[in-house]
């Protein structure tokens, strides 16, 4: 998602100093965790009004830039650090595949176990979980990762994780529509006999205490037109679709910062349940994965 400064290390412009606990070199500033360390510089205006002013604007602008990088090194590490949760039990009543993004995968967990699959595992031991979900998938990247997928006789059940990126990178809408067109034409087409697509995008993604106004607002617009665009695909290909877009009021990852991981974009061990949650409680999942329980 971030780009790296290009041509060494950059030459830092600071108009205030703090006190420092953690810090990372960024093109404006240093980020300490969500605060920044920076030094007094002289500011040619002859208005003390003036002045205060500019300065607070600079000041607020370090900051925003400095902990959008800090947090992009957060998010950099946590996909380093992540692996997709697998399991292939002797005796597997049910086979499932997830495909999607850095939230199949299960990026922000503190384990694997601890993700959306790890904790679908644990609850249907029975269940011979696939995970071929990458960090930075797109739409776009779906069908390739269902051709891949090892299963002969079909999945019983495919989750598709995945939104996050296209809303981010800004996929254009008649795009978006043709990759989830493929995305879902691909998932059908490996299911077992009374198999079921289901997809789980994220809900707004502005929301994500990664992104400030007024870039949150961009987001969430964009994360309103990918909903639209899923619901549509959904309805053509008859795919069952989890909902987790709620109202800044009521969004459990506003409403409950532990929800989120370090970067502040992806879900944490918490968040991850709720994902869990609100995939039993949105599908027939329950009773479909129920053989694989015991």
């Amino acid at each position: 998602m971030g780009v790296e400064p290009a041509g060494g290390p950059p030459r830092l412009l600071s108009v205030l100093s703090g006190k420092a606990l953690r810090q990372v070199p960024t093109a404006t500033g240093r980020v300490i965790g969500q605060t920044c360390d920076m030094a007094t510089s002289k500011l040619p205006l002859w208005r003390p009004a003036g002045k205060l002013l500019l300065l607070v604007g600079a000041t607020l602008a370090l900051l925003t830039a400095g902990c959008t990088v800090w947090r992009l090194g957060e998010a950099r590490s946590l996909a380093r650090a992540s692996e997709p949760y697998q399991q292939q039990p002797q005796q597997a009543a049910l086979r499932m595949l997830i495909v999607g993004d850095s939230t199949g995968v299960g990026t922000g967990a503190s384990h694997p176990g601890a993700s959306l699959a790890g904790l679908l595992g644990a609850a249907y031991p029975r269940l011979a979980l696939e995970n071929r979900a990458r960090d930075g998938a797109r739409f776009e990247a779906v069908p390739a990762q269902i051709a891949a997928a090892s299963a002969q006789g079909g999945y019983d059940i495919i989750l598709i994780s995945a939104g996050g990126n296209d809303v981010i990178r800004g996929t254009d809408t008649a795009v978006l529509a043709r990759w989830l067109d493929d995305s879902f034409v691909s998932a059908k087409a490996r299911l077992a006999p009374g198999g079921q697509v289901v997809i789980q995008p994220p809900g707004m993604v502005g929301h994500a205490p990664f992104f400030l106004p007024p870039i949150s607002s961009l987001m969430n617009s964009r994360a309103t037109e990918m909903h639209a665009a899923v619901r549509a695909a959904a309805a053509r290909h008859g795919v069952r679709v989890v909902n987790m877009a709620r109202a800044k009021d009521a969004d459990p990852f506003v409403q409950r910062p532990e929800m989120n991981a370090d970067d502040g974009l992806h879900p944490s061990d918490a968040g991850y349940r709720v994902w869990r949650d609100e995939l039993l409680a949105q599908t027939d999942l329950v009773e479909r994965l129920a053989p694989a329980a015991r």
